[in-house]
């Protein structure tokens, strides 16, 4: 039987709960954030790591790295170019080459494939 003297009830905003409760319900928030941190850490992880298939095609310069940036992170090119916030056609021209893009243009794909700007520029010995 609970003893009278340390009962206390709630007002309106308020809810009472036993110790044990309380801890219960602690432990769980911090079992859930740890997941998310975990989760968060493995799709850093996947972001960072660049299949072979993907890093052979960057190298060989064959392609357009805005391309195999693309589709590595499996966008189509219009859902790029509105993520980056410029002209579908004027992305299809950095692709195919007709254009080098601008730098603003540049950093602006780079932030939407979330690289940095030097991953999709063609440097030349």
């Amino acid at each position: 039987m609970p003893n009278r003297a340390t009962e206390r009830v709630a007002k309106d905003d308020e809810i009472i709960l036993r110790r044990s409760e309380y801890d219960e319900l602690i432990s769980r928030i911090e079992d859930l954030e740890d997941r998310a941190s975990i989760e968060r850490l493995k799709d850093e992880k996947e972001r960072r790591y660049v299949p072979v298939e993907v890093a052979k095609r960057l190298i060989s310069g064959e392609e357009s790295k805005v391309k195999i940036w693309r589709e590595h992170r499996g966008l189509s090119a219009r859902a790029l170019a509105q993520k980056a916030q410029i002209a579908p056609g004027y992305l299809s021209e950095i692709e195919t080459g007709k254009k080098p893009g601008s730098v603003k243009a540049l950093a602006a794909l780079a932030r939407a494939l979330d690289v940095q700007i030097e991953a999709l520029i063609d440097h030349e010995d």
